[in-house]
């Protein structure tokens, strides 16, 4: 049953269709109190008639809420209305896989594949280790926002669709295929136990489709393609698309082996051996893909300096230690030194002229400032004494750096720094003051300042002012302004912030 354009579900006003999947219909919609849109999935009837799957979904949806990853399209909220389950996304603009796919080759090139593969590796592994399993990985759930002047952001959607590991329902024991037929595993397919290295097989299937612009068993029935999933070797990407190197069918192999033992111990190790892949034998660095070139400039040279560093971290500690979870130490996996060192060197770079700035709020902020960072944060620019952007190159006695949040409380996040790390004057008194208090944390200390803030259209926002004991951010002060006031943004942002 499809929803009208215009009408109301669940609160949210639906302004239009996005698409639809085996699972449901998903809409653009309104929030019905923010300022936001959201993605809202609607699931199709068959499921709300399950009890054991409504209570299974409302469980996992609430898990998955929790999950704060860059690569995750977020979990806003879920429930059920009139019978039919429902659950709202992170709203991500711009086309999935299956659109690019459908581009040709000119707009998907094997690097661009390698690096949309790299990307959704860190959120299916983030939510593997939330002992979730996706089980639906497709072109179709990987998003794509494309990005005019840096790598494209790639997102993994409806997360909080994800199973349990062991609570997975598969053909043979009489659920239904839980995702499209031509990425299952073999294993979801017969009805044997089911792990996270059944995403490892669909993502590898994925990546094959992105490689050949075809699905890894075309066949005429849906009888016939489970049937090769089961029986067949798997293809070689080099046959069905020349340009492909031929170290990829090595990849496309492991990855889609039959049993899970043979296959990848995570999707980070697929998308490591898959970047490895794109170099020549005799060339012991592997270099990160890089973006299709739009005109050099010194920022993006930045870039992509750093994320060949980051790859050839990832690399080095696969040798040592299981490849998936150190892949994802840029998004906060503990992982040895080197990777850690190499990591923060190469954030570093593509932060220089300001790496000041980004190392003292280095869980905070995104590795690059075309990244993602923490609770989404984004779209980092400098601004002058008048709040005006300016160049990413300009050497400033002051930096301002400004940084867009996900508006689920936080709006914005301010930071003003002394390029010299002379200590930072306090801020001028809150329009609206409402509390303070000293902080401290196993990171320092200092003070905090929470009130109410109007903006030029008159709206009342909440606001905090940090200031910074510690000779490692003294320098620096923070301005966050979000939610409906400042007592609700201290609550709901502030006390989980990493910092």
């Amino acid at each position: 049953m499809d929803v009208a354009e215009g009408t109301t579900f669940a609160g949210y006003r639906i302004e239009r269709r996005l698409g639809a999947d085996d699972m449901g219909a998903t809409y653009l919609a309104q929030h019905p109190r923010l300022p936001r849109r959201d993605a809202l999935k609607i699931l199709s009837d068959e499921y709300a008639a399950e009890p054991d799957f409504r209570a299974r979904f409302l469980r996992e949806a609430e898990i998955a809420g929790r999950l704060q990853h860059p690569n995750l399209a977020a979990v806003r909220d879920c429930g059920e209305q009139d019978g039919r389950l429902w659950i709202a996304m992170q709203y991500v603009g711009g086309v999935d896989v299956g659109e690019l796919i459908r581009r040709g080759r000119t707009e998907l090139n094997v690097e661009r594949a390698v690096h949309i593969v790299v990307e959704a590796a860190r959120g299916l592994d983030e939510i593997h280790r939330a002992g979730l399993l996706h089980g639906d990985v497709r072109p179709g759930s990987i998003l794509v926002a494309e990005e005019s002047d840096g790598p494209d952001r790639v997102l993994i959607a409806d997360v909080g669709i994800a199973r349990a590991v062991g609570d997975v329902t598969t053909v043979a024991g009489g659920g239904g295929m839980p995702g499209a037929v031509d990425y299952a595993a073999p294993e979801q397919i017969s009805g044997d136990a089911v792990d996270d290295r059944a995403d490892v097989y669909s993502l590898g299937c994925t990546l094959y489709h992105m490689l050949t612009g075809s699905v890894p068993f075309p066949r005429d029935s849906p009888g016939a393609v489970m049937g090769a999933h089961l029986n067949e070797p798997p293809p070689r990407p080099s046959r069905g698309n020349p340009s492909v190197p031929a170290a990829f069918d090595a990849v496309i192999a492991k990855a889609m082996a039959k049993q899970p033992q043979d296959r990848y111990p995570s999707c980070g190790a697929l998308a490591t051996a898959a970047t490895a892949a794109l170099l020549p034998e005799s060339d012991p660095i592997v270099v990160a893909p890089a973006p299709a070139s739009r005109g050099p400039d010194r920022r993006r040279l930045l870039l992509g300096a750093a994320v060949v560093a980051i790859a050839l971290v990832a690399v080095l500690v696969s040798a040592a230690h299981r490849i998936g979870r150190d892949i994802s130490t840029t998004a906060g996996a503990p992982g040895p030194t080197t990777s850690v060192e190499g990591a923060a060197a190469a954030s570093a770079a593509a932060w220089s002229p300001h790496a000041t700035v980004f190392a003292a709020f280095s869980d905070l902020l995104p590795a690059t400032p075309l990244g993602v960072g923490y609770r989404e944060l984004h779209d980092c620019k400098f601004l002058d004494e008048q709040g005006r952007p300016i160049s990413f190159d300009a050497r400033v006695p002051i930096d301002r750096l400004d940084c867009t949040g996900d508006q689920d409380p936080m709006e914005q996040v301010i930071l003003t720094c002394n390029t010299d790390r002379s200590v930072m004057k306090p801020a001028a008194p809150q329009e609206q003051p409402e509390g303070a208090e000293r902080w401290t944390r196993p990171s320092g200390s200092g003070a905090l300042h929470w009130g109410n803030y109007t903006n030029r259209l008159g709206g009342v926002l909440g606001e905090l002012e940090v200031s910074f004991d510690s000779p490692n951010r003294n320098f620096c002060r923070m301005r966050v302004i979000g939610a409906q006031s400042g007592a609700d943004l201290r609550t709901r942002w502030w006390l989980d912030a990493p910092l």
